[in-house]
């Protein structure tokens, strides 16, 4: 948890405009991809990939952008503290699980089997 008060603000009205600008950037940078199909592949690419990285900029102007990036870089933050599992830890968990698994199936394969033994069988058979 981050010891940081969270600030509630609402976007200004240019930040709306801008994000709306970068909307209107991205679709207009997949909208070029498809529109010039006749082009070389590589011209695509880049109208695309233009598109993208102008939208990203314009939108990062925003205070919205700078909240989305300083979430970026506490998420990574807190991914290096992640202590993962080595590689043994892991396939004797793994083996763990699929023992567990097997019984499991087993168990309930053999109450199916006497649950229809029972009501089929001899519940059913009753009334004959």
């Amino acid at each position: 948890m981050n010891a940081k008060a969270e600030q509630v603000s609402s976007n200004s009205a240019l930040d709306i405009a801008k994000l709306t600008l970068a909307l209107i950037v991205l679709a207009a940078g997949i909208v070029a991809y498809y529109w010039f199909n006749g082009q070389p592949t590589w011209q695509r690419l880049l109208m695309l990939i233009g598109g993208l990285v102008a939208g990203c900029v314009i939108g990062y102007q925003t205070h919205t952008g700078r909240q989305l990036k300083e979430f970026l870089s506490e998420s990574v933050f807190e991914l290096r503290k992640v202590v993962w599992p080595t590689r043994q830890e892991t396939i004797q968990t793994t083996i763990v699980i699929m023992i567990v698994v097997v019984i499991l199936a087993l168990l309930l394969g053999l109450i199916d089997l006497i649950l229809k033994w029972l009501i089929l069988d001899h519940l059913l058979s009753i009334g004959k």
